[in-house]
């Protein structure tokens, strides 16, 4: 039982190893062998003189079939299947099936297998249109899986291309953000080193939890809800040490939600954005609500504040939060996001950014 188990994986590597042409050739010529002895054996109505006759047109058939193959590949024949490459196909098709065709007949008259009611041109002329009809046949397949195939590697080609670029645009989309934040939390250690120490070193230990949290997952594009969710509590954290009581946060995940994957630091910007425009004149709150139903996300993040305070930079780099949002979710859902930044409409004061992913994250490999 082992030798027929080491001999049937010894086969199968072996057909693994062997090039796309000849696999087809093989399947390819071993149905044909299937039908011509069937052929042959309705015809001469005896099964070895059946076998006598296909096996070696066959092996014959494949050896010609390959010598097409070499000739097709040279420059001439580059252009895929024009009128002029018809015609060279017809007469090579000819050419190489005029030797097949004496191989049988000399055969027949060696042997004595001549067809009753078929005279010596019948016996020479029938095999010779068969087997031209069959070569070019073989040599018309040949041109459309060689087209096929071309046209599957260029797929390929574009799909690699294509996600090369993707990582490229969501690398500098993401690259965007780490300068960005990077400059407003150490401004905050700045302003707090002089009065509060204690507090400087609070945000200078949840910056550092924030930036490992940043270089682990620098190079993936799409990460759990909980990963993310991870770098945003040491975001939070950093601002909480900066603004102590004036910054209230609050932070729900539903468990269903947790394991599901999302585009990596798709949500820090809003948070982001939440903090440094909303109002803090009785205190900020910033709540975060992510929640799964079927296959789509639905997340919402608010703070207390009126869009007019979003509308106006508090910094330079202001404009970069929502813009990259919005590209990267381009991205990442395309055609399968909702994205609104509206004003609560109870009429409270509170600017309330929802967001709904459906499916999967696009990303690049």
């Amino acid at each position: 039982m082992n030798a027929i188990v080491r001999t049937a994986g010894s086969i199968g590597e072996y057909w693994n190893g062997l090039r796309l042409f000849w696999r087809a050739q093989l399947i390819g010529w071993g149905f044909f062998a299937i039908l011509d002895l069937v052929y042959q054996r309705l015809i001469y109505h005896e099964f070895w003189v059946a076998a006598s006759r296909a096996l070696p047109t066959v092996l014959s058939l494949v050896v010609v079939s390959s010598i097409l193959h070499s000739i097709y590949t040279s420059r001439r024949f580059d252009g895929g299947l024009t009128r002029r490459t018809v015609i060279w196909i017809l007469g090579l098709s000819i050419a190489m099936a005029l030797p097949v065709a004496v191989f049988a007949f000399a055969a027949s008259e060696w042997l004595d297998w001549s067809v009753p009611g078929r005279d010596p041109l019948d016996d020479f002329a029938f095999p010779l249109i068969h087997y031209s009809i069959v070569l070019c046949g073989w040599s018309l397949c040949y041109f459309w899986l060689r087209a096929e195939t071309a046209k599957q590697a260029e797929h390929r080609h574009a799909m690699r291309s294509e996600a090369e670029a993707l990582r490229a645009r969501l690398e500098e989309l993401r690259l965007q953000l780490d300068p960005h934040f990077l400059f407003n939390a150490l401004n905050g250690v700045a302003e707090e080193i002089p009065d509060h120490p204690t507090a400087a070193l609070a945000m200078l230990r949840d910056l550092t939890a924030y930036l490992r949290h940043s270089l682990d997952g620098i190079h993936q594009t799409v990460v759990t809800v909980e990963a993310e969710v991870a770098g945003l509590s040491a975001y939070l954290g950093v601002q909480r040490a900066r603004f102590g009581e004036r910054l209230r946060t609050s932070l729900h995940v539903d468990p269903e939600a947790a394991t599901r994957r999302i585009a990596s630091f798709l949500l820090q910007p809003l948070v982001e954005n939440a903090v440094q425009h909303g109002n803090r004149d009785h205190g900020l709150d910033v709540g975060i609500d992510i929640r799964a139903a079927g296959d789509r996300l639905y997340i919402t993040i608010d703070n207390t504040g009126t869009l007019d305070d979003h509308a106006t930079p508090r910094r330079n780099h202001s404009g970069i939060g929502l813009e990259n949002v919005r590209r990267r979710l381009a991205l990442h859902y395309p055609n399968r996001h909702q994205f609104v930044l509206q004003q609560a409409e109870n009429g409270e004061s509170r600017v309330v950014a929802t967001m709904i992913l459906e499916g999967e994250p696009c990303s690049a490999p």
